[in-house]
């Protein structure tokens, strides 16, 4: 049987600081932004980056990189790494157990389908994003079926939602993609 394994490429180390402190929004987003930029410049994956934050401190928890192609992975979201990285390093299936923090999930780009469901059941209470939906679709990237009442399920079960935060700077790494030829895996559908 292979073993599976779910992994962001060795140069974030390098470039995310996990000692340092978060204050605000920008700063988080901006996280997740500079993830994305560097899966391009190194080709190790799609425009996509995502961090988990604890809320109130603004303490780096997890990050994410695209590695669908890099791992042969269609569910290697950089959501889906940065929530899988975060809970294992608190050693826990949710992010929101008995105790905890409140946890909140940054993205360079407005989620897919099956990263909203995942955003859902991770335990976040708080979902921020720079790109959005169309800005991807821009790109031939398909993000499947999210609608607006995926949103109003989401924000009913406790997580509040930000879009489009610092979004311009989200989309020149899209540009920077489509510049290099960035692949548009899955037959055009994915991100």
């Amino acid at each position: 049987m292979a073993e599976i394994r779910v992994t962001n490429p060795d140069w974030v180390r390098d470039v995310v600081d996990f000692d340092c402190l978060y204050p605000d929004d920008d700063a988080r987003v901006r996280v997740a932004v500079a993830l994305a930029r560097e899966n391009v410049l190194r080709a190790t994956g799609g425009p996509f980056g995502a961090a988990v934050f604890e809320g109130r401190t603004g303490r780096l928890v997890g990050v994410g990189t695209n590695g669908v192609v890099r791992l042969n992975n269609s569910s290697a979201h950089a959501e889906i790494v940065a929530l899988m990285t975060a809970q294992s390093k608190l050693e826990s299936f949710t992010l929101r157990g008995d105790g905890m923090p409140a946890h909140e999930l940054f993205s360079s780009c407005e989620p897919c389908a099956m990263c909203l469901g995942a955003t859902l059941w991770s335990g976040v209470t708080r979902l921020v994003f720079a790109a959005t939906r169309e800005d991807a679709t821009r790109l031939s990237f398909d993000e499947g079926p999210v609608f607006p009442e995926s949103y109003t399920y989401l924000e009913q079960r406790g997580i509040a939602i930000e879009r489009g935060r610092l979004r311009a700077e989200a989309t020149a790494v899209f540009d920077l993609y489509l510049e290099r030829g960035g692949p548009i895996y899955n037959g055009g559908r994915g991100s």
